[in-house]
């Protein structure tokens, strides 16, 4: 049993027989379904069909030839829970990894004011083979991030006005900039940096004796776990609705977080969260983090 099942609405599945249920309607009657060619093989299939706003189940598998003038048959090999972000993330060069013998593949990419290459996992086998045409990478490729989590508090916002958090925006600007250029070699940003750490160090020591860990850091995002895709997460809800999962009547929020200036779509079930979502607030929970390529 997938263990994000519960973050589209399917918590209450229990056994094999009922999962097998859930996806020969997947499969039988899918919302979207994809087939691509593969060297040395048969081709690749992906069968999606969603139960709310944008989550659902996604199975993959290969297609048979045909015989007799009959179209092929589709052969499950595995299945994963999706949630398709509806707002642009990232916009980087995005290389392509593949996890497995079978068709599962992670997107690569760096981000600046992260400092870490950012891994999601790849939603969409129409993206891979996209991307595979440029050679396992595409330059400037624009990302749309989702995320399913089984694990989150929201929290209160910390307390600020307008111009602080302006200050803060044109802070985090020429931060990012020093990064891109120490990164390309400039010793000078290289040292800016390094006395900026020792200073942020030197201020959150002192801090740190009379404040709270969650007024002092306002957002962060860190690897979580062993799976490379994903991380412990902190940031800001901008939009959040209540949805119900159309088989199963189960309640989901749905959430925009922005997150170290990053917009992430995140999905949960209610029964998983702590707290009342609301504009303003912080999200603070585990995410399994999911992306697809816009390539209009």
């Amino acid at each position: 049993m997938h263990d994000y099942l519960r973050a589209v609405g399917f918590s209450k599945i229990r056994n094999k027989r009922e999962l097998q249920q859930l996806l020969t309607m997947v499969m039988v009657r899918p919302d979207r379904e994809y087939a691509a060619d593969r060297s040395g093989g048969l081709p690749c299939a992906e069968k999606s069909k969603d139960f709310t706003g944008n989550a659902g189940i996604t199975v993959r598998g290969e297609m048979d030839d045909g015989i007799f003038g009959k179209e092929g048959q589709f052969n499950f090999e595995y299945y994963f829970p999706h949630y398709t972000g509806r707002h642009l993330s990232l916009t980087e060069d995005i290389s392509i990894e593949k996890l497995s013998e079978r068709e599962e593949y992670d997107g690569v990419c760096d981000v600046v004011n992260l400092g870490v290459s950012l891994i999601f996992h790849m939603n969409q086998l129409i993206d891979y083979t996209d991307i595979k045409q440029s050679g396992n990478r595409m330059s400037a490729a624009s990302v749309m991030l989702s995320a399913l989590s089984i694990s989150g508090t929201v929290i209160l916002p910390v307390a600020g006005t307008d111009s602080q958090r302006l200050k803060r925006m044109k802070e985090n600007d020429t931060r990012n900039g020093m990064i891109a250029a120490a990164r390309q070699g400039d010793q000078e940003a290289l040292e800016n940096l390094t006395i900026e750490d020792i200073d942020m160090y030197t201020s959150i020591s002192k801090r740190i004796k009379t404040e709270d860990v969650l007024t002092i850091v306002e957002s962060y995002f860190m690897p979580y776990g062993i799976a490379c895709d994903q991380y412990s997460i902190m940031g800001e809800i901008l939009e959040v609705e209540e949805v119900y999962n159309q088989l199963t009547g189960e309640k989901l929020y749905q959430m925009l977080i922005e997150c170290n200036e990053i917009l992430i779509d995140l999905c949960i079930n209610a029964e998983d969260l702590l707290g009342e979502p609301a504009e303003g607030r912080r999200f603070r929970g585990n995410i399994w983090l999911q992306g697809h390529l816009d390539l209009t």
